[in-house]
């Protein structure tokens, strides 16, 4: 589901670390979110622009946008930096967990490398992230690419919910085998897709001599922060334009790239997409939530003609 239906001819250079935040504006004490670096095959070292800042979905990892961001990486000749946000993959585990806090980790992952501006590209809770950014310091974001998700305050609804009570039955099973898992899971979530996505957070635990099974990302710390994934900072009200004067904007070139089988940028939110962002063009996808896995080649080719027709830097 989350791979590339076409085998890339030309593989791009990965390298792996964490970048170190000593005093992040986010939090207290320090977050070293993981990521890996994917450097398009050519061997020259000049790009054809700024780099880009690729950051998944909930319940996500950096591996999830590895091999779209190959291709990208050849098709553009950028540097792209797939991450991990805190509470996910190989970053921290936090307490806090809004969209403040993710897009102040992803700003200071920008300055510690020194990327000066970068291109956004983020799905889902990546997507509310990289858009709060933009508009927190657009001087820093030379485009922005947001993924099946909208500038608005929005119950997540029962799925999430329900994956949350299923991974915490799986931990309280101590499970040893991913079957059991997916047994278990299966009771609230009927598509195999999403729960082999899900239980990609199954790892050994080395505290029983690996035999059992544990989830890697803080189940309850992202349980009791769903109410943050369902908000926005800003609200937009589209009874009356007069109480958004004061809403932030980002002007820069900005692709909305929408599932048409999903809910999540439905036309009525058209409009506050509009007003945080005046220059959105909107890109819809015969898929569903899951735009990318489910249609990489059709996400390849916009993503690659925004750039083009805009002259992203």
């Amino acid at each position: 589901m989350f791979l590339l239906s076409t085998r890339l001819k030309t593989a791009a250079r990965i390298r792996n670390g964490y970048s170190k935040c000593l005093f992040s504006s986010s939090t207290p004490f320090r977050i070293e979110l993981a990521y890996q670096l994917i450097e398009p095959p050519t061997q020259e070292k000049k790009r054809n622009g700024q780099p880009i800042v690729f950051m998944h979905g909930f319940m996500g990892n950096k591996l999830n946008n590895r091999s779209i961001s190959k291709a990208l990486a050849r098709d553009l000749n950028r540097d792209i930096y797939i991450v991990d946000l805190r509470n996910h993959g190989d970053s921290p585990h936090v307490p806090e967990h809004t969209y403040t806090h993710l897009a102040n980790d992803v700003s200071d992952f920008i300055k510690l490398h020194r990327l000066r501006k970068t291109v956004l590209i983020g799905h889902s809770m990546g997507a509310k992230a990289a858009m709060v950014l933009a508009l927190q310091s657009p001087e820093t974001v030379t485009g922005l690419i947001p993924v099946d998700n909208a500038p608005v305050s929005a119950m997540l609804g029962s799925p999430f919910n329900d994956y949350v009570k299923g991974m915490k039955e799986i931990s309280e099973a101590r499970v040893t085998r991913q079957s059991e898992a997916d047994q278990i899971l299966a009771k609230y979530e009927p598509s195999l897709a999403i729960r082999q996505f899900l239980l990609t957070n199954l790892i050994r635990d080395p505290e029983t001599d690996n035999k059992t099974l544990k989830f890697r990302v803080p189940i309850d710390t992202l349980g009791s922060n769903l109410d943050e994934m369902a908000d926005f900072p800003w609200k937009f009200d589209r009874e009356n334009d007069s109480n958004n004067a004061d809403l932030p904007t980002y002007n820069g070139p900005t692709l909305i790239v929408r599932g048409l089988q999903s809910k999540y940028v439905s036309d009525k939110r058209l409009p506050a997409v509009k007003r945080f962002f005046p220059n959105a063009q909107i890109v819809g996808i015969d898929a569903g939530h899951w735009v990318i896995s489910e249609k990489p080649e059709e996400f390849r080719q916009a993503v690659v003609k925004f750039f083009r027709e805009n002259d992203i830097e």
